[in-house]
């Protein structure tokens, strides 16, 4: 596209100064740039299309950055980071060094937080609101939250004490009846059931107008029909949920009218109190393939912009587990799947047919997703509940209070587990095993292949009691030559130098192991460890341990309490976006890595 606008002007500061005209070609040379991006590097495609408007808006109506503006989860920011002067760089988006996925603060002044996981925004713009407050600024705090995440506990907590909290908060609901996968549930129903309110407030306004102007009593009587404003509304209409927390509430508003759009900001706006904006958009919006099926462009590696066709995906990981488990629950009707709006990602778009009204979509609740399942088990069925692990560390205090205390039988799969590459650090799945191990009673498995996933699925469902989970990364299996097992594996070179490692790190291991010629012991049952795993490491004069995970608290720390010679390769910090590949030469994971390790002697 010849872009016309973008490269030109100077923003944030230029937008306010345009004609409708040119906000309009402005949207579409926004939407361009991010078909145009995202078909290259991947990302959230639909979520970012469905806000275009919304995010001119917003900037149009509010003063970034003394306005704060937060955006729940991020995955709908692209459009605030090229409003924001990060337009020459667009081009290095979820690349290592360019630009973040989601809002980083260290990118940009105009990101207000970071941001990577749902439900928290409501909450970190009342922070934010209540401290402006406090030191007089009478700035706002504006949280864009989609319908999706508003199915999360933490976005009520937030509602909850927003609403009276006599702020200047403005929260936006971003209406596309979406998370990633069709939204449901009763939040779902209610807000697809919610009309404009227009009538009452064209009412209230023009009432306090009229009542004002009239001399002596006018002004009287307007302020008694605002201090009984909920009484008249009961006799106009039902009031919304949100008014019933305590916001002013407005719309549903055109979410792809920019004149619509810039009215009801300034009306919130001007309010100065909390206030609540329903806006209604189409997620995909502006790119048919994206429209017509926005849950399969959510979140894309590359695809062709003119057809829309993506690269032929092989197996993965969660489709070997979600077939497998689905193969299962034929056979046997104890068996449950639980979703937190992740069925495709998490593998459970399998239970289809006959097993749908076993497969139960929470929503964007992980914490309730865990005490569910403690629900169904101490009920004598076995509960599956299939999660990213960088979402399950929301669900700790329940896998150990609701789980792990009364030794309930239940089976948590962690998709995502390890280094997932272009999503950063929010996303990352390096923290799982050092928060399960400290569970008392807690088994882990992480599965090299695909083979040893089948047989390490088998275990945790039939042969394991109490909490079980099943950690296996994103994408595919790499060849590996060791014989499945669900244990572990040690080979015989009869040498000095051991090489531990599991999961998809034990791969690159093995064949580092090979071509040295120096022993391998590679685990699949991570913890509980068993005493002759010390057994053996003590008998090695050398051992390296290869963890693809957080150091702090891992299997590695475990092991090396008993051989404290050893050389663990682990992360330190947070994983910041790059790729796979680039990820496990930086942190030494990679074949080449552990080998260039050891003949060094270090």
């Amino acid at each position: 596209m010849n872009y016309k606008l973008l490269p030109r002007l100077d923003l944030p500061n230029d937008l306010k100064k345009l004609s409708l005209k040119q906000e309009e070609l402005l949207c579409e040379e926004i939407r361009a740039k991010i078909i145009e991006t995202v078909s290259k590097n991947g990302g959230h495609l639909s979520s970012n299309l469905g806000a275009v408007e919304l995010t001119v808006a917003i900037h149009r109506v509010f003063d970034s950055p003394k306005d704060k503006i937060v955006f729940d989860v991020g995955h709908q920011s692209y459009a605030h980071k090229l409003l924001t002067g990060r337009y020459k760089n667009f081009g290095t988006l979820r690349q290592k060094g360019g630009i973040s996925g989601f809002t980083r603060p260290s990118e940009s002044e105009h990101d207000a937080c970071v941001s990577g996981h749902s439900s928290n925004s409501i909450s970190v713009a009342l922070g934010m609101a209540e401290a402006m407050k406090l030191s007089g600024d009478d700035h706002h705090a504006v949280a864009v939250i989609g319908d999706g995440a508003l199915t999360g506990g933490l976005a009520f907590e937030g509602l909850n004490n927003a609403g009276r909290s006599g702020t200047n908060i403005v929260i936006i609901l971003n209406y596309n009846e979406m998370s990633i996968s069709k939204n449901i549930g009763g939040i779902a129903t209610y807000l697809s059931e919610l009309r404009t309110q227009d009538s009452y407030k064209r009412f209230k306004t023009g009432a306090k107008k009229v009542l004002g102007a009239i001399p002596v009593v006018g002004s009287g009587i307007s302020k008694i029909i605002s201090r009984s404003k909920d009484d008249l509304k009961e006799k106009l209409l039902h009031s919304t949920m949100f008014e019933d927390f305590g916001f002013e509430f407005i719309g549903p508003v055109d979410g792809h009218n920019l004149v619509k759009l810039e009215a009801a900001l300034k009306s919130a706006k001007e309010m100065n109190c909390p206030v609540l904006v329903q806006v209604n958009t189409v997620k995909g919006k502006g790119y048919k393939p994206a429209e017509d099926q926005p849950g399969e462009y959510h979140g894309v590696s590359c695809f062709d912009i003119e057809t829309g066709d993506k690269p032929a995906a092989g197996a993965c990981f969660a489709d070997v587990f979600g077939t497998e488990l689905a193969s299962y629950a034929e056979k046997d009707k104890r068996i449950v799947g639980i979703t937190a709006a992740m069925k495709y990602g998490a593998g459970l778009n399998h239970f289809k047919g006959n097993l749908k009204e076993r497969l139960f979509d929470v929503g964007i609740a992980e914490e309730h997703a865990v005490s569910f399942a403690a629900g169904l088990a101490s009920m004598g069925k076995i509960p599956v509940f299939s999660v990213y692990s960088s979402f399950l560390q929301r669900s700790y205090d329940e896998l150990l209070h609701d789980i792990s205390i009364p030794r309930l039988h239940a089976v948590i799969a962690i998709c995502n587990a390890g280094i997932v590459g272009g999503d950063g650090e929010t996303h990352q799945g390096i923290f799982d095993v050092p928060f399960l191990t400290t569970i008392p009673g807690a088994t882990v498995y992480s599965p090299s292949s695909f083979e040893e996933l089948k047989i390490c699925l088998k275990k945790a469902l039939y042969d394991d009691d109490g909490l079980v989970c099943l950690r296996f990364p994103k994408g595919d299996e790499e060849p590996c030559d060791i014989s499945a097992t669900d244990s572990y594996y040690l080979s015989d070179r009869n040498s000095d130098t051991l090489i531990v490692s599991y999961g998809r790190a034990a791969v690159q291991a093995a064949e580092a192991a090979k071509e040295l010629n120096c022993d391998i012991l590679k685990l699949t049952r991570i913890f509980p460890l068993q005493q002759e795993i010390y057994d053996i490491i003590k008998k090695y004069k050398k051992v390296y341990i290869i963890e693809e995970g957080s150091r702090s608290g891992s299997i590695g720390e475990k092991l090396a309490a008993q051989a404290p010679n050893a050389v663990h390769v682990a992360v330190d910090g947070f994983v910041p976006t790059m790729t796979l590949r680039e990820a496990f030469d930086l942190y030494g994971f990679s074949k080449d890595k552990i080998i260039e390790l050891i003949r060094s002697g270090r």
